[in-house]
């Protein structure tokens, strides 16, 4: 018997939170305890929250779904106390970043930081400090599943005799998919433009040595979009999660507010400011400046691959060696141009999946063929200019061991992680004391093992 909870996905853990956002503060309801799983409660509230939230995704609702969402409750309880009886900690530093996160897409819900705040009635910080243990919560109970699969693998035999024993219609339809080369060069470096960063810097940190605050700078000016409507805010980080240059100066500071010299990272220029340390992690500002490229050095960078785009065009040099002898890219460069796609570390895509001025660039060739040279963004978000080729067209089709073994490899790992998880809910289910309200007994997901 598998938990439905599990059937679609085995780390989708349930995300309740902001969701009332999505009704209106009229729709608060009068709570009460509903289910108890060992010293943990599930509330009214919780149920119809997370039903809320799934009809404002656009999941189908269907007759049932408290019982689904309340199964779902119930698992994520008991993962919760393992969780707890394993001393499983959750790095304060993961916990502003997904705080961080959730909180900006619900900004964008509603439109901005000032509405949110009129909405609750509370600041952002108030905000954050009422949803932080909420969100430390989720994540021990995730960190937990992942520690219940952790040591699971397939071996290739095990992968061929999934494959062969799913049924047609369960085998999944793969999209077109492409093979990509490119060849990356950056513009020349503008000394000019890297010292009038450092200018602006300047002119800028003194302002805040002269009163004004960093926060309200950092929304003005700082060109990293990301942390720039927080104020600059990072949230706590290790070192392994900045910049090397960048961790450097931010752990080098010792006295809560105060501000660097300039710094020079693989993204641009920095001032930095520190919020708060612990341990290994710190809580940092910064305003990042970003050296300006001008049209010149454009049209130079540009005027550089249309040559390389002719001797390959001319069969004097082949896109691969072309691509290891002038791009700047090391990882496709090292492997005759060809890109590697970073949500699966594969070499294929899915065109949706590309930056929208790649996407533009790659949907109108045919393989084969080279693109112009256009302007584009690197990883840091610097101004880089690339030719493209498609290397390889994959039609759509139904996966196959030969063109898609990792993502049958993946569908068999996660049917044995299901296995392993399944196992382990009905074992805690007979030892864990579990009380259900009698307004949900006439569930038939939870007569199975759940109502004692």
């Amino acid at each position: 018997m598998k938990i439905s909870f599990f059937k679609h996905t085995l780390l989708g853990i349930l995300v309740v939170f902001f969701v009332k956002i999505a009704v209106g503060q009229e729709n608060e309801m009068i709570d009460r305890v509903v289910a108890t799983v060992g010293d943990k409660i599930i509330l009214q509230s919780d149920i119809e929250n997370q039903v809320l939230q799934m009809i404002s995704q656009g999941f189908p609702t269907t007759p049932g779904i408290e019982c689904e969402v309340m199964e779902q409750l119930l698992v994520q309880k008991m993962l919760l106390i393992q969780s707890e009886l394993d001393s499983i900690e959750v790095g304060a530093g993961r916990v502003e970043s997904e705080l961080d996160r959730r909180l900006m897409y619900f900004v964008r819900q509603v439109g901005s930081e000032k509405k949110l705040e009129e909405f609750y009635n509370k600041t952002m910080l108030e905000i954050k400090e009422d949803f932080r243990p909420l969100i430390e919560e989720q994540l021990k109970t995730q960190m937990m599943q992942a520690t219940l699969v952790s040591n699971i693998d397939v071996s290739p035999k095990a992968v061929q005799k999934y494959y062969k024993d799913l049924p047609k219609d369960s085998i999944p339809m793969v999209n077109t998919q492409y093979e990509i080369n490119q060849i990356m060069v950056y513009p020349s470096q503008n000394e000019g433009a890297r010292n009038e960063a450092r200018e602006k810097l300047l002119n800028l940190r003194q302002r805040i040595i002269d009163g004004e605050r960093f926060s309200t700078l950092a929304v003005l000016y700082s060109e990293d979009p990301g942390s720039a409507r927080r104020g600059g805010e990072l949230g706590f980080r290790s070192r392994d999660e900045l910049d090397p240059e960048f961790a450097k100066a931010a752990f080098r500071l010792t006295d809560d507010g105060g501000i660097s010299r300039i710094v020079e990272s693989a993204y641009g220029f920095h001032i930095i400011q520190l919020i708060a340390s612990e341990s290994n992690q710190v809580n940092v500002r910064h305003i990042l400046i970003i050296p300006k490229v001008n049209i010149e050095e454009k049209i130079e960078a540009k005027n550089k691959l249309d040559s390389i785009s002719n001797l390959i065009k001319l069969d004097s040099l082949s896109f691969e060696r072309a691509a290891f002898k002038f791009s700047v890219d090391e990882q496709s460069r090292l492997n005759d141009g060809l890109m590697v796609n970073p949500m699966d570390a594969s070499t294929k895509f899915n065109l949706d999946e590309l930056p929208t001025y790649e996407y533009n660039v790659i949907k109108d060739l045919k393989p084969g063929e080279i693109s112009e040279p256009f302007e584009s963004r690197d990883e840091n978000g610097k101004v880089v200019f690339k030719i493209m080729q498609i290397k390889n067209e994959i039609e759509a089709h139904r996966a196959n061991l030969e063109d898609d073994y990792g993502l049958i490899e993946q569908m068999a790992k996660q049917e044995k992680q299901l296995e392993v998880v399944n196992k382990w809910i009905e074992e805690k289910k007979r030892k864990t004391y579990i009380h259900i309200d009698e307004s949900f007994r006439g569930c038939e997901l939870l007569k199975e093992g759940w109502i004692k």
